[in-house]
């Protein structure tokens, strides 16, 4: 008795479970649809082609790879798995592509020539300097020259305007909109300061922005159009030409929030005005009125052609006060 209570009892044993090495797949049945493909998880694939290298290469004698490294490279989409065979997905990938051509291609054909992609390019490629000595020149033109624009031969051997980062009297887009959108938001800024801001005033100011540089680039193009003047790429320099005057707005909108009185700020006014106008009568000059040696393309005007022109230009000129005056009035 005494033995059998002083001996220990056997140790317990618990089961280890076991994991199959890969998950079988259904039987196909005959009530399956036809095409149909049964789905198998990324980690089965994973393992049998990890089992069969490491299989393979221990038959050899080398040394297995990791997973990993066999798999070289992610498997394309498996689409079958969302029930989308691969003749469906490649079709509408093709699809896709075709309408996004298409919108281009259509944009291209209507817009392309109003505002051709090399254009506008061209008068965005600028620099800090030239950003700097532009506004420098817009509001203190009367001492700068000289005001032709520079003239270099292309790969093609056709003339061209050098871009604005190479050439100051070269008109740019990046001043004009940024000056813009100054605009806009120092209009929503000054109605703030006086308790009467709300966010439809944004929208009021970009219109009436938008529209002066319209109405200012109709006027320009019909005095063109009926002084027979002929120039490459006109549109997008007029349209840059017309949205210089938002700096000197902006100036005058930021002389009111100095608290001047009345005749300092109309004085201030009536430089920024001045100031613009001249900036105009000597930078549209090379458009009007294109000079034979420094023109990309050389024309020749008569002595009448020219005085109509300098005409035009003096009016175009004294519009800006009516431009700027009603941007102003925020």
């Amino acid at each position: 008795m005494s033995q059998y209570t002083s001996s220990s009892p056997p140790p317990l044993r618990h089961p280890i479970p076991t994991h199959p090495a890969y998950i079988p797949d259904p039987p196909s049945t005959p009530s399956s649809p036809q095409g149909y493909q049964p789905y198998t998880t990324p980690f089965q694939h994973n393992y049998n082609a990890g089992h069969d290298q490491m299989h393979g290469a221990n038959m050899h004698g080398m040394p297995p790879n990791p997973p990993h490294q066999a798999q070289g490279m992610m498997p394309p989409p498996d689409f079958g798995a969302w029930g989308m065979n691969d003749a469906t997905a490649q079709f509408s990938m093709q699809l896709g592509q075709s309408a996004v051509a298409a919108g281009q291609d259509y944009v291209q054909r209507n817009f392309g020539g109003i505002f051709p992609t090399t254009y506008i390019k061209h008068h965005f490629n600028v620099s800090n300097s030239y950003v700097i000595n532009k506004l420098r020149i817009i509001l203190f033109p009367w001492r700068h020259k000289p005001w032709a624009r520079r003239v270099r031969r292309s790969e093609q051997g056709t003339s061209e305007w050098q871009p604005a980062r190479e050439d100051i009297n070269s008109p740019d887009l990046y001043i004009p909109v940024m000056a813009l959108v100054t605009y806009v938001l120092i209009s929503a800024l000054h109605s703030g300061l006086q308790k009467r801001f709300h966010p439809q005033v944004l929208g009021e100011s970009a219109s009436r922005a938008i529209a002066v540089v319209i109405l200012d680039f109709l006027f320009v193009k019909t005095g063109c159009y009926i002084l027979n003047v002929q120039e490459s790429s006109q549109v997008v320099d007029l349209i840059a030409y017309g949205g210089y005057k938002f700096v000197g707005v902006i100036v005058t909108i930021a002389a009111g929030f100095l608290g001047l009185n009345s005749t300092l700020w109309g004085a201030v006014f009536v430089y920024c005005f001045l100031a613009n106008a001249f900036f105009l009568l000597r930078s549209l000059r090379s458009v009007v009125i294109p000079d034979s040696a420094s023109s990309a393309a050389p024309t020749t005007v008569n002595p009448a052609q020219r005085r109509r022109r300098i005409t035009f230009l003096f009016l175009e000129a004294v519009c800006q006060v009516v431009y700027m005056g009603f941007l102003v009035r925020v």
